[in-house]
């Protein structure tokens, strides 16, 4: 392949959030990562991509879905990836956050993949470190990969975003899941609901282009996708709802509320489900209608993308392919 033929390069030094990137970019990535499902699927899975490079998981946050989903994303890659254990480092002996930081950067990683349970304290690390920076969850802030591996969901099963109607169902006040959608489907054209009840809605989100609802029947209708949020107690100071039980009959998704979207809506989660709280066990494992477990599949492919995108052997050295024999 001539240079001339290459795909773009990721035009960011680093992943910090969907709000930073343009249509274009998000397009990059989603294509990416489409080659990298392929991959996935090969019984040889392992490319060259990142032979020479390191990725250390500096997790703050307990998330084994998130981090062994960028772990196996490196491996497949070919880097030399390291999972720091927060809860047995010096962190837990008092070392900041910028002492961690410097650290690491003594170590020259060449990404460094970040989970912490502050808004804000991804982006100010990554300003301390040489090394590109992915952000894989801060706070309530954004968890941009999350919305990435969501999206190409969508669209490898509609083949398109633009024009669709997606209901983001739960507690949106701290979810930072959803920011990231609400960001990355305005972006591309698709239509954003919100339904919750008003003691987890943020306040002033119609200024992102989101329709607003307290109810779910109303909130369902016509919609071409449902993602379910989970009840984020751990960020939750005092009380948020009067009860689970309350909680389910009016926001869980069955299948009667179910019933008000369109009769092919997909059925998303983020994971992990709490099952009888925000979603019922028949609608989530609905053989159907679920892409709940194709979202844990994109997710590997999606991390692969990222972390292709920012520290690849073609953006190193400006040659090479992306994926080398992802078609095989």
């Amino acid at each position: 392949m001539t240079e001339a033929a290459l795909p773009p390069l990721y035009p960011h030094r680093h992943l910090l959030g969907i709000r930073d990137l343009s249509r274009p970019d998000i397009e990059l990535l989603l294509d990416r990562a489409d080659a990298a499902v392929a991959i996935s699927r090969r019984p040889d899975k392992k490319t060259s991509s990142l032979r020479g490079r390191t990725q250390i998981n500096l997790f703050y946050e307990a998330s084994t879905r998130t981090q062994s989903s960028f772990e196996l994303a490196g491996k497949r890659l070919g880097a030399d990836v390291m999972n720091m254990s927060v809860a047995s480092s010096s962190v837990k002996k008092g070392e900041t956050l910028i002492d961690t930081a410097m650290t690491l950067n003594a170590m020259h990683p060449d990404v460094l993949v970040v989970r912490h349970p502050e808004s804000g304290a991804v982006n100010l690390l990554s300003q301390k470190v040489d090394c590109a920076v992915i952000n894989a969850g801060d706070g309530s802030h954004e968890h941009p990969t999350q919305a990435l591996l969501d999206a190409l969901t969508i669209r490898r099963r509609r083949g398109r975003l633009e024009g669709l109607l997606v209901a983001i169902c739960g507690d949106i006040l701290h979810s930072r899941v959803a920011r990231s959608n609400i960001h990355l489907l305005g972006i591309m054209g698709a239509r954003v609901r919100a339904i919750a009840p008003p003691t987890l809605l943020p306040a002033a989100l119609e200024r992102l282009g989101v329709e607003v609802f307290t109810d779910m029947r109303r909130g369902l209708e016509g919609c071409d996708i449902v993602m379910m949020l989970r009840l984020q107690t751990e960020r939750m100071q005092g009380s948020f709802v009067p009860s689970i039980s309350e909680y389910f009959h009016f926001f869980g998704l069955d299948h009667a509320k179910l019933a008000y979207a369109k009769p092919d809506a997909l059925i998303m989660h983020p994971g992990p489900m709490n099952r009888g709280v925000e979603i019922d066990s028949e609608v989530a494992d609905d053989l159907d209608r679920s892409v709940i477990h194709e979202q844990v599949e994109m997710g590997v492919a999606v991390r692969m993308a990222c972390l292709d995108a920012l520290i690849g052997g073609r953006r190193n050295s400006g040659t090479g392919d992306l994926f080398p024999g992802a078609g095989a």
